[in-house]
């Protein structure tokens, strides 16, 4: 399965924890992704401010929905309906379940790459079991991957630890990255960048910063290095309330362009192979 690129606004906060916020970050993004400072070419020379290569969908409205995760579903499948691949802009990170609940069928072999400072994979979190803390427990009881890696944790806790063994998730804290580790990732991928994942040096508009993550050229370079199709991706947990000059919506923008890139030539050659370990 692979699509045309289409950009999919989740204006949604209502399982966020906390602070609430990240319903403002898709415009904030696409703001950013049009501003005249910059353009819309990736690394890869590949033009992504092209309408023709790219869609936008608008947002999904949450006006009349009855039920929030029902109305992102229908959204997404109708972006799949159409021939398109959804690229996520916004929303605290439940939205990644619906999201996948409607893509899964679509792909029978699929591979989450979940960039985050946290595991979101509480079982119930506050007596919210569709928290924003709770997606990835959802998504793995539901089947919905068949492998599940994330990259940059640093707030696992022994309730998440067990989580992460009764699952069989692959876990690359931040002591491993720093020794070398990277994910290897083979065949059709979703991408899920929970923005705080960066440190909060290249993404300071989170609701929960956490200081030693990774930077935004590491999180670059592994999309750049993805061999399988990019079948979906969302960029969640922006917060323009906490932003400074807007730094956070332009890093959102360049990680949403090289999605899009990847997307547009899934068999374009990467640059360079990821691999697991110090190699």
């Amino acid at each position: 399965m692979n699509g045309t690129p289409t950009i999919l606004g989740i204006p949604y906060d209502g399982s966020s924890s906390f602070l609430r916020g990240a319903a403002d970050a898709p415009n904030a993004i696409r703001k950013a992704l049009r501003s005249p400072s910059t353009n819309g070419w990736t690394e890869a020379l590949l033009d992504t401010s092209d309408p023709a290569a790219v869609r936008d969908a608008g947002d999904v409205d949450f006006e009349d929905a009855f039920d929030p995760r029902a109305a992102i579903g229908e959204a997404v499948s109708r972006i799949l309906d159409s021939g398109g691949s959804p690229i996520s802009l916004g929303g605290d990170h439940s939205v990644t379940f619906p999201i996948l609940r409607a893509l899964r069928p679509r792909c029978p072999q699929l591979t989450i790459l979940h960039f985050d400072a946290h595991p979101d994979i509480h079982d119930t979190f506050e007596g919210d079991p569709y928290s924003h803390a709770c997606p990835f427990a959802r998504i793995m009881e539901s089947g919905l991957c068949d492998r599940l890696v994330q990259a940059g944790i640093r707030t696992m806790n022994p309730l998440q630890q067990r989580q992460v063994e009764r699952f069989g998730v692959e876990v690359i804290d931040m002591r491993s990255w720093v020794s070398g580790r990277r994910p290897i990732v083979e065949g059709p991928v979703y991408v899920s960048i929970d923005v705080d994942g960066l440190d909060p040096a290249f993404a300071p508009g989170v609701s929960h910063p956490e200081p030693g993550g990774l930077s935004t050229r590491d999180i670059v370079t592994v999309l750049q290095s993805l061999e399988g199709p990019i079948v979906g991706a969302d960029v969640v947990e922006y917060n323009p309330a906490r932003d400074f000059n807007d730094l956070t919506a332009y890093v959102c923008a360049k990680l949403v362009k090289e999605l899009v890139g990847g997307m547009m030539a899934p068999a374009r050659p990467r640059p360079h192979a990821v691999r697991s370990g110090s190699d």
